[in-house]
C-alpha cells in the first residue's frame, strides 16, 4: 500500500468521532514522534576593530536571534492568530485544521491547503535550511503527502522536546519575511527600524502578514508588492479583532496607518564598510587559511552562517592618519591610485589598510573593485613593481656578508653585465644581460660606500653590489623577511631584482620592513586575533613569526636607512620627530612610486600607480591631488604620505629609539676603503629628491 493511499483514510471520518478517526489512521500509518535534527540557523558574523566596535559583517542570511522576552507581545500574539491561533491548545498536530485541510485537498486533487501548525511551519524551515543539495532543498517543499507525514512524524518529536514558548521563539527565529530579513529581529530592523522588543500594533501584523508568502509581499521589490503587504496587514488585525485579541476600534485605527515601511539598509558586507580594502582582507584571510576550518566550503559556511564574532587588529586611529594623509595628497578622482599599509614590528599586526579610490563597483565614480592595497589570495591584484625598496634587501645581504657601512667601491655613470654568467638565479642558470646598460642621471658616479649608495639610491653601486653578495643571496633575504609577488607567481629572479622589477602590495612590503624594525623578527601579516562562536567559545590567534635576520644585521639596516631622511632621498621631505629608516623606491621610466620605512613601534608602505597599466600610464607630467608634476618619484608623494601618517598614528606613542648599531661589526670599512683620502660626505650626491626625478633607471 503506497503512502499516498495510508493518508486518504485519514479523511474518510470527517463527521463525528473526527478526532478517533484521525488517531487510528495516524497509529496505521506509524505517525510517532521523530528526532528533529536542528542545526542553527544561519546568523550575521559581526567584524569588529581592535576596540571591539563594529566594522562590518558577513551574511547568507541576515538574522539576529533573540529570545522570546527580546519580542513584543503583540508580534506572538499577531503571529499566532494569523497562523496557527489555536498553537496553545492542541498537540503537535491541529486535527481539526488537518482535517479540513486534507478534505479540501482531496475533493480538488492537490495540495491547495496546508493547514500546517506553527510547529510543522517550524519543522519545515528547519529542514529547508539544513539543506546542502537542490535534492534535499525539492524534499522539504515538494507537495506531496509524504513530505506531510515527514514533518508531522518531527512536529510530534519538537512538541515533546520543548514547550509552546520555546517553538514559537524558534519559529519567530527563524522564519523568513522578505526584503532579506530572516527572523523577528532582522525584519523588524528592516521594515521599521527598530527592534523586535519596540514593535507596534500596525507593525506586528505587518510582519505576521508576510511570513504567508514574503516574495510576493516584499515590500522593498515595489508599490505592487507594498500594496499587497498593506491588504495582508489589515487581513492579520480583522483576524486578530475576530479572535478578541484586540478591540475593533484599534483594529480600525491600525488599518488606517500607513504601512510605514521604512527599507533600512542591511548592514555588512565590505562595500559598505567604513574600512573596505581591511574587510576584504579579513574575508579572504578566512576564506583561505586553513586555521579557519579545514576545507573552502566549511570556511565559508562558518563565516556567512555561524553568527561569529570576529575581532580584527585595526586600529581606528592609525586608520584614520592614514586616511586623511592619503586624501591630502591624492584624490578620489586621480586616475593614479596611493595606497598603504601599517604593520606593527614584533607581531604582523596590520593596523591600517588605506587607499585613494573608494572600494566598488561604479567606474563612473573612479571606483576600484579589487583590493589594491593586498595581494591577490586577499582579493588583490597584480601589485605594482616596488622599484628601489628592493634595494634594501640587497643592502641587508651585504651586511649578513660581513661589509662594513663604509665599505665601498667607484660606481660608474652606466653598469653592463660583463657577460652573461655575471649573474645566476637560485636554479643556476646565468642571467646576466651584456646588452643592457643600466644608468644613473649626471653628477652620481663615484666612490659609494653601503651608506652613500643607499642614501643616494644609486643604480650601478647597487648593481655591482648585487653581483658582489650574489643574486640568489639576495633573493633569499627577500623571501626570509615574506617577500612574494602579488600575484602568487613566483619571483622574477633577474639581474635588475635589486631595483624592484616584482610587482608587490603595500602590506607584504610593509610587513618586510617591519622585520627588520624588530630587529629581523619576521611576522607573517595578521588581522584576526580573536573569534567567538554562537556558543561563547572564544578561540584567539597568535602572531607567527621567526628570526629571519641577526638582530645585529637589522640594526645595522636601520642604521642605514636612517640617514636616508637626513642625507639621502627624503631629505627635503624631513624626518617625523622620532628615529626612523626607510626607503624611497621609483621604477624605471616613473611607472610607479612607492616609499616604506619604520620606527621600532610602526612600519608602513605606500604605494603609487596607475591601474589602468602602470608601464601604459606613467607618472609623468601628471595632475595628481591637484598638482601638476613634471615627474613623480619615491620623495614626491609617497614619501610624504607616509610621513603625515606615522607623525598622525604615532602620536599617542612614546618616541623608541632604535638599538644602536654595532660599530666593532659593522663599523667603518674593512677591505674595500676609500683609497683616497677618508671620506667625510659625498660631494657627488645631489638634491636626492630631485635626483630621483631625473633617473632613467629605477631608484
Amino acid at each position: 500500500m503506497t503512502a499516498g493511499l495510508l493518508v486518504a483514510g485519514i479523511a474518510v471520518p470527517a463527521v463525528g468521532g473526527a478526532g478517533f478517526g484521525f488517531m487510528a489512521a495516524a497509529e496505521e500509518v506509524n505517525l510517532k514522534p521523530a528526532a528533529l535534527v536542528e542545526p542553527p540557523p544561519a546568523e550575521v558574523t559581526i567584524v569588529q576593530d581592535r576596540d571591539g566596535k563594529e566594522i562590518a559583517r558577513f551574511y547568507e542570511e541576515y538574522r539576529e536571534v533573540v529570545g522570546f522576552d527580546e519580542i513584543a507581545g503583540i508580534m506572538k500574539t499577531a503571529i499566532v492568530a494569523i497562523e496557527d491561533y489555536r498553537f496553545y491548545e492542541h498537540g503537535a498536530i491541529d486535527i481539526e485544521g488537518t482535517l479540513r485541510a486534507l478534505a479540501k485537498n482531496m475533493s480538488s486533487g492537490r495540495v491547495s491547503q496546508g493547514g500546517s501548525s506553527i510547529t510543522q511551519q517550524y519543522v519545515k524551515q528547519v529542514l529547508l535550511n539544513s539543506a546542502t543539495t537542490d535534492k534535499e532543498r525539492n524534499a522539504a517543499l515538494e507537495a506531496s503527502y509524504a513530505r506531510k507525514l515527514n514533518e508531522l512524524r518531527y512536529a510530534m518529536g519538537v512538541e515533546d522536546k520543548y514547550t509552546k514558548d520555546q517553538i514559537l521563539e524558534k519559529y519567530l527565529n527563524i522564519a523568513y519575511f522578505g526584503a532579506g530579513a530572516y527572523g523577528v529581529e532582522a525584519a523588524a530592523k528592516r521594515f521599521f527600524g527598530v527592534t523586535a522588543r519596540k514593535l507596534t500594533l500596525p507593525q506586528a501584523a505587518t510582519l505576521a502578514g508576510a511570513v504567508q508568502d514574503p516574495n510576493a509581499t516584499d515590500p522593498n521589490l515595489g508599490r505592487e508588492q507594498r500594496e499587497r503587504l498593506l491588504k495582508r496587514r489589515n487581513v492579520v488585525l480583522a483576524r486578530m479583532a475576530e479572535l478578541g485579541k484586540i478591540t475593533p476600534a484599534e483594529a480600525e485605527k491600525a488599518q488606517a496607518a500607513k504601512l510605514g515601511y521604512k527599507g533600512t539598509k542591511l548592514p555588512g558586507g565590505c562595500e559598505s564598510s567604513k574600512y573596505p580594502y581591511f574587510c576584504l582582507y579579513v574575508r579572504h584571510e578566512i576564506l583561505s587559511n586553513t586555521d579557519f576550518g579545514r576545507t573552502a566550503k566549511a570556511r565559508l559556511a562558518m563565516l556567512n552562517r555561524g553568527g561569529l564574532t570576529i575581532k580584527t587588529t585595526i586600529d581606528p586611529t592609525m586608520q584614520a592618519a592614514a586616511d586623511q594623509a592619503i586624501k591630502k595628497w591624492v584624490g578620489a578622482s586621480d586616475h593614479p591610485v596611493a595606497s598603504e599599509a601599517l604593520v606593527e614590528p614584533g607581531t604582523g599586526a596590520i593596523k591600517a589598510m588605506a587607499a585613494s579610490r573608494r572600494y566598488g563597483s561604479n567606474a563612473a565614480r573612479n571606483q576600484i573593485s579589487y583590493n589594491v592595497v593586498a595581494d591577490a589570495a586577499h582579493g588583490g591584484g597584480v601589485g605594482f613593481q616596488a622599484g628601489s625598496t628592493f634595494k634594501t634587501f640587497t643592502l641587508i645581504t651585504a651586511l649578513r656578508q660581513g661589509m662594513k657601512v663604509d665599505d665601498g667601491f667607484e660606481a660608474g655613470a652606466g653598469y653592463r653585465a660583463p657577460g652573461y654568467s655575471t649573474f645566476k638565479n637560485c636554479a643556476g642558470q646565468n642571467i646576466g644581460d651584456p646588452t643592457h646598460t643600466v644608468t644613473n642621471d649626471e653628477g652620481s658616479p663615484g666612490w659609494k660606500t653601503l651608506r652613500t649608495g643607499t642614501w643616494g639610491s644609486v643604480n650601478t653601486f647597487f648593481m655591482e653590489l648585487e653581483r658582489r653578495v650574489g643574486l640568489c643571496a639576495t633573493v633569499e633575504t627577500a623571501k626570509s623577511l615574506g617577500v612574494r609577488r602579488s600575484d602568487g607567481k613566483e619571483l622574477q629572479e633577474y639581474e635588475t631584482f635589486t631595483l624592484g622589477i616584482n610587482e608587490m602590495d603595500p602590506v607584504t612590503v610593509a610587513s618586510a620592513y617591519a622585520a627588520i624594525a624588530a630587529r629581523g623578527r619576521h611576522c607573517t601579516p595578521m588581522a584576526i586575533t580573536h573569534i567567538t562562536d554562537r556558543d561563547g567559545k572564544t578561540t584567539r590567534y597568535r602572531p607567527k613569526c621567526r628570526q629571519s635576520l641577526d638582530p645585529e644585521v637589522a640594526d645595522a639596516t636601520a642604521h642605514v636607512l636612517s640617514g636616508v631622511f637626513t642625507k639621502g632621498t627624503m631629505r627635503n621631505v624631513g624626518g617625523i620627530g622620532r628615529e626612523a629608516a626607510g626607503k624611497t623606491g621609483t621604477t624605471d621610466d616613473y611607472a610607479t612610486a612607492w616609499f616604506a620605512g619604520f620606527t621600532p613601534n610602526l612600519a608602513a608602505a605606500v604605494s603609487l600607480g596607475d591601474p589602468r597599466g602602470s608601464q601604459k600610464h606613467k607618472l609623468t607630467g601628471v595632475t595628481i591631488g591637484g598638482r601638476h608634476y613634471g615627474l613623480v618619484a619615491g620623495a614626491s608623494i609617497p614619501g610624504p604620505i607616509w610621513k603625515d601618517t606615522m607623525t598622525s598614528a604615532l602620536v599617542n606613542v612614546p618616541p623608541t629609539p632604535f638599538t644602536p648599531i654595532n660599530t666593532a661589526r659593522f663599523g667603518g670599512c674593512d677591505q674595500n676603503c676609500r683609497p683616497d683620502p677618508p671620506e667625510e660626505t659625498d660631494p657627488l650626491l645631489p638634491d636626492p629628491t630631485q635626483q630621483e626625478q631625473e633617473h632613467s633607471e629605477p631608484n
